[in-house]
């Protein structure tokens, strides 16, 4: 029986008092609930609550997601929180969110609303248990000190549980730097964490993180070791990294003989004359001031190892300390490399020779790279000729103006057969030689997942990639092609589904149907070709002007050979309510569908309300995906667009 508005508002108002005086009612009152009624009341719970109530529901087999989503909702909006689509994920990201804003001392709505259940040890503790990352931030605040004396029990689990740091830090001037250090030391070399991403651009850091975790590069410019000189604000970054002495095993031998009974302390911390604070680096040392016993050890500590590195802001002076460490950077797995701006060539070069030293050691076991923005498609070559036994590579390329027309000749080669599955190129320019890419293509029989945006090949349309990609990938299973105009390539792709068995296949913003004489033909032409991949789970086909072809879709699940698509993805398609309507009938008079999902977002659902709710209505057996985004006052130039 359909619920009332009335009864409607009612039973909402009964889940909110729920949530209120969850603490009065106790645990098991509430688990007592009809399991309908918990499934409905997770929504209204909060962050502590569903923390409470969700080991017992899961033994009873009653997910919480809808409560965890509904929370990761309001922290980071509707179009984040879908990418996180499992009970496990979408929890683990709420906790991570809301550990650093609660650990931090910031505030937003949800914290401001819940803060009582959220301002105490307790939920640190909670949090903790769940998340793998942590974020370090700003070396002025003061509440990573609090990890060396009262919530020693929080970073025992941050050391159990975290495997990927964050870290914001501009540089290491500050007394609350040797804290910080700790942290990151107890993370790394007593904890689990083997992923670094560096969010700043702070050589300093950098190369205090790297040394002796991974590469054997040692720093030349030592002047004293185990301290960091820190100066002014004003000096360079060239400076900073000159004065970072990290520990040798000869000043190890000397360090550690302290007298039996006394604590070691900081004896290397002092302002200069010059007003530069100097501190000590050597993890040993740190470890000994902060932790809990009450002599020195003679244990000198391990060191942990940096498997996977991400540089978030990749300026030169990172990449000085970087380059010269990968040569026998051997335990790296993957290494991200990006900058708002564009690389130097001349950076980019250095970088690929440190990786050609590196490809040729049979130690090296970096796998996955993804750098940008490089200033040429040329240096993308370049990179994989360098490193030619990368089977993941991520690539963001912007034409520099101030690179003069074909200064790099990489050779084309056809010959050596790269072992690449994963591949991302990311293209800003109006004029791409798509040689390189086919050529990429063609040594690449391996490939499984293709993921191309922007790319414009000079002088002719995108045949010859489509065409490449059904002669040399036929093991491809996800394909993603976005910002791409694809008119006129129907018959490559309708070859092309025939040539490889896909299990994903999004084309956002293609012009799919741009100057079609028949559009609905050229649909069902499609339609055909995607009912006969038996593999294809998953089809996006945003922003591509479908409008009233839409209804031609529902063919996908008709006749004998029905599609086993359980995601469709036709958001943003101008589709108006009477046409959804009529793909919303056509579908209901179809075999039952089971567990399909259909993302109908930022559609103008808002031109006749009446009309687009009575779709939805058809639609009610299909798990949707849908927003109130739209406002056709607002977008009349999507609507002019899209005549």
């Amino acid at each position: 029986m359909p619920v009332s508005e009335t009864d409607g508002s009612l039973r909402e108002r009964c889940f909110q008092a729920v949530g209120r005086h969850f603490a009065a009612l106790g645990t098991e009152a509430v688990l007592a609930l009809p399991s309908r009624l918990i499934s409905d009341l997770l929504p209204y719970l909060n962050v502590c609550q569903l923390d409470q109530v969700q080991p017992v529901l899961n033994r009873r087999g009653i997910s919480t997601f809808p409560g965890w989503f509904k929370i990761l909702q309001d922290l980071s909006g509707f179009t984040t929180a879908l990418k996180f689509n499992t009970e496990e994920k979408a929890k683990q990201e709420v906790m991570r969110f809301l550990f650093i804003l609660v650990f931090y001392g910031f505030r937003n709505r949800y914290i401001t609303k819940h803060g009582t259940h959220l301002k105490n040890r307790s939920f640190l503790l909670a949090a903790a248990r769940c998340i793998d990352e942590v974020l370090v931030l700003d070396i002025t605040n003061r509440c990573l000190n609090s990890l060396t004396c009262d919530q020693r029990a929080l970073m025992t689990l941050l050391e159990k549980n975290v495997m990927r740091v964050g870290c914001s830090l501009a540089d290491l001037a500050g007394t609350e730097a040797p804290a910080v250090l700790y942290t990151l030391h107890r993370l790394f070399d007593h904890g689990a964490a083997t992923k670094l991403c560096m969010n700043m651009d702070s050589p300093t850091v950098l190369a205090w993180l790297l040394h002796g975790r991974g590469t054997q590069h040692v720093n030349p410019k030592m002047k004293k070791p185990n301290q960091i000189c820190c100066t002014s604000e004003t000096s360079s970054a060239n400076e900073q990294v000159a004065s970072l002495h990290p520990h040798t095993e000869a000043s190890d031998a000397e360090e550690d003989h302290h007298t039996p009974s006394k604590r070691p302390r900081l004896d290397s911390m002092a302002l200069e004359d010059s007003g530069d604070l100097v501190f000590t680096v050597d993890p040993h040392v740190l470890c000994q001031t902060f932790g809990c016993s009450a002599g020195p050890s003679a244990e000198v500590c391990s060191r942990g190892q940096i498997e996977c590195l991400e540089i978030r802001s990749c300026t030169p002076d990172s990449l000085k300390v970087l380059s010269p460490a990968l040569p026998t950077f051997f335990c790296l797995r993957s290494l991200t490399l990006l900058n708002s701006s564009i690389l130097k060539e001349n950076d980019v070069l250095d970088v690929a020779a440190a990786l050609k030293k590196l490809s040729d050691s049979a130690c090296s076991g970096l796998t996955e790279l993804s750098i940008g923005v490089l200033p040429s498609i040329e240096l993308m070559i370049n990179i994989v000729e360098s490193f030619p036994r990368l089977t993941s590579l991520t690539v963001e390329i912007q034409k520099a103006f101030w690179l003069p027309p074909d200064i790099f000749h990489p050779p084309l080669s056809a010959e050596s057969e790269l072992p690449l599955e994963k591949l991302t190129v990311k293209i800003s320019d109006d004029q791409t030689d798509v040689r390189f890419i086919t050529s990429l293509l063609s040594r690449s029989p391996h490939l499984t997942m293709l993921h191309v945006v922007g790319m414009r090949p000079t002088g002719s349309s995108q045949r010859q990639l489509l065409s490449a990609i059904s002669e040399s990938n036929r093991h491809l299973r996800f394909l993603n092609f976005e910002d791409m105009k694809l008119c006129g390539c129907l018959p490559e792709i309708l070859n092309l589904l025939r040539a490889c068995k896909l299990e994903e296949l999004r084309l956002g913003d293609c012009r799919l149907l741009e100057n079609c004489v028949n559009q609905e033909e050229s649909v069902q032409q499609l339609v055909a070709a995607l009912k006969m991949v038996p593999s294809l789970c998953k089809l996006s086909l945003a922003q591509n002007r479908l409008s009233k072809s839409v209804c031609v879709l529902a063919h996908l699940f008709s006749g004998s050979s029905q599609s086993p698509i359980k995601h469709l993805d036709i958001s943003s398609n101008f589709i108006l309510p009477a046409d959804m309507l009529e793909f919303a009938k056509r579908l209901r008079s179809l075999p039952p569908l089971q567990g399909l999902t259909l993302d109908l977002r930022k559609n103008p659902a808002d031109r006749d309300l009446d009309t687009w709710n009575k779709a939805l209505q058809r639609l009610r057996p299909f798990r949707l995906i849908l927003d109130n985004g739209w406002k056709s006052t607002d977008t009349m130039l999507d609507h002019v667009s899209n005549m």
